[in-house]
């Protein structure tokens, strides 16, 4: 299959939006980052835009909206057109018009108290008579009417990224933009949100422009491929042929869909001059390459419970948040459990489950109302803040909340200058050398790009050397190599660090790293299992509103007993029980 992108120099009435030559840089940085970038997307096309952290993506996407140059100071240089307007001669509200915009840091763009009221807000004030029934239609349809009267500092992480997609969709824009549709979704929520771009797309002719680092989402969902790095477009594919360039995206940082990483390893060779891109198309390529079931693929058993220290306990603990009305939203409700030395927790749930609130009380951020929380058997309750931050370390969902300083190097350094000790320095340079920060030091974290930002907030919570390091979100916003990069480091983390709890959406960190999941689900507790009983339980996870990584999917599909929790995994057992492989020219339906 050839590039469809079209040369710089061709013309196209048909283009949604078109970029020629692009280049912008932000004030202080060091490079461009977008630089002579050129980007074409047809009218009615649904393509996906991805690249490592820092390509250029959330830029282009600001260049798309005419928030560059009109909001973020800078000289931008070349065309940017949106359905034919070019965006330096334009107004963003003008441009609003034409596209709707949801970016990385979505929090930003929420700007009225409750979610009615910033639904109707943009075609209330764009002088929509329709401006009521446009909200009801659009909330009902992303599943969240029911959260209408809610004040949005009372929503989850979640919830107020599908507030802010409905509001970017309430001006029914025929070009809509969403910087990562399923970051700090719960996979339910996730799921609809992609299915409804989906039917935006082809009942109604909309085009759809998403920043996506999951494969497995653009696969399922786009039909086209744009790749990114240095802030320039490396090429422009249809979606099947991008994801079997197996090589050339892992050189970029980036990780195909896990079938297609296995297809590509089992080294038989590609069919119809691709791989296998989807879930369905995986099963059947790996049974007519002679992959089955394992014969040791028995059921695995209980693991047995952590032994090691307690160092945070739960006994019988509530919350219920205020609200307005006086009648309160409980959160959990005798909630008992204990985190041990040696424990690897990810706390998974859908959105507004009480993830964050959990691990907020075990800093003492969040008093619970009923029953005790303890920290290496001492009631938290009396200690200072100043006594349990010398212990536990909360890394924020949002990672801008960990930056008070100019720059990421004094933001590391702070904790333990503050604090006049000796290491400050060394465990700065240290820290910054691990997480790839060296480049970064002298910025604002606040200007960072989000996958950059996580990595530094990683490290200011390392800095503090805590005994229990707790983790909103660690992954979300990274490429794949960061994300792995992120579960190696959480594996060898060492030093003073006993335990590490993370909350979070994402099932690969769970099946990959994790030693114990708790699952969340209507405020209570009902799971505490190891990662392999979860996934082995398809009725329990799929109750509970969660998804398996594919390759645990891909197992099952298989009828493997025992799922494989990686592709590592799989391709060990599938290597040495594999069958006698088909001739690899036969016929394989996708």
């Amino acid at each position: 299959m050839s590039d469809i992108r079209l040369s710089p120099g061709s013309v196209n009435p048909q283009a949604a939006v078109e970029i020629l030559g692009a280049t912008f840089r932000y004030p202080g940085a060091d490079r461009a980052s977008l630089d002579g970038m050129d980007f074409r997307v047809e009218r009615g096309g649904f393509t996906a835009v991805i690249g490592s952290n820092g390509s250029g993506k959330s830029s282009l996407c600001k260049a798309l909206t005419g928030l560059i140059p009109h909001y973020y100071s800078g000289d931008l240089e070349g065309s940017v057109k949106v359905a034919g307007v070019e965006t330096q001669s334009s107004s963003v509200s003008q441009l609003a018009y034409r596209i709707g915009y949801v970016c990385q840091d979505f929090e930003n763009q929420l700007v009225r108290p409750t979610v009615w009221e910033e639904t109707i807000f943009a075609p209330m004030n764009f002088g929509h008579a329709d401006y009521e029934e446009r909200a009801t239609r659009i909330l009902e349809r992303l599943g969240i009417f029911h959260l209408k009267d809610r004040f949005i500092w009372q929503l989850s992480g979640g919830q107020k990224h599908i507030t802010a997609i409905a509001a970017a969709l309430s001006l029914e824009p025929d070009i809509i933009i969403v910087d990562e549709p399923a970051a700090e979704l719960d996979p339910f929520h996730a799921e609809s949100i992609y299915a409804l771009l989906k039917q935006l797309n082809e009942r109604e002719g909309k085009t759809i422009i998403v920043i996506e680092h999951h494969t497995e989402w653009v696969a399922k969902y786009c039909r086209d491929v744009v790749l990114l790095s240095g802030g320039k477009t490396v090429w422009h594919k249809p979606v099947a042929e991008a994801l079997s360039n197996v090589e050339e995206l892992q050189a970029h940082q980036i990780y195909p869909p896990q079938v297609t990483q296995i297809a590509h390893s089992l080294d038989v060779g590609r069919l119809e001059e691709r791989y296998p891109i989807t879930l369905e198309e995986g099963i059947t390529y790996l049974r007519n390459v002679g992959v089955r079931a394992p014969t040791n693929n028995a059921e695995m058993p209980a693991s047995p419970a952590s032994e090691g220290e307690v160092l945070m306990r739960y006994d019988n603990v509530g919350y219920v948040y205020p609200t307005l009305d006086k009648k309160g939203h409980c959160v959990f409700d005798k909630l008992s459990l204990s985190i041990r030395a040696g424990d690897r927790v990810a706390i998974v749930g859908g959105n507004g489950a009480g993830k964050t609130t959990l691990l907020r009380m075990m800093t003492g951020l969040v008093k619970p109302q009923q029953g005790e929380l303890s920290l290496a058997g001492k009631p938290l309750r009396k200690m200072s803040p100043e006594q349990t931050a010398g212990q536990v370390s909360y890394v924020y969902q949002k990672p801008e909340n960990m930056f008070i300083c100019d720059n990421i190097r004094d933001d590391i350094a702070y904790f333990q200058k503050a604090r006049r000790t000796d290491i400050a320095e060394k465990l700065t340079e240290q820290l910054m050398s691990r997480l790839h920060l060296n480049e970064l030091k002298d910025r604002d974290g606040r200007l960072l790009s989000g996958g950059q930002q996580r990595r530094a907030s990683l490290a200011i919570g390392l800095s503090m050397r805590p005994k229990l390091l707790l983790l909103d979100e660690p992954t979300a916003s990274l490429d794949v190599v960061s994300r792995k990069e992120t579960i190696g480091m959480l594996e060898k983390i060492g030093d003073t660090i006993e335990a590490v709890v993370v909350a979070t959406h994402d099932m690969q960190l769970v099946a990959e790293w994790a030693n114990r999941v708790l699952v969340m689900h209507h405020g209570k507790l009902v799971a505490d299992v190891s990662p392999s009983e979860l996934f082995s339980n398809e009725a329990g996870w799929s109750s509970w509103g969660l998804m398996a990584p594919q390759v645990v999917e891909l197992s099952l599909g298989l009828g493997w007993k025992q799922a494989a929790l990686s592709p590592e995994r799989f391709l060990e057992q599938a290597r040495s029980n594999r069958t006698e492989i088909a001739e690899v020219n036969q016929v394989v339906s996708y």
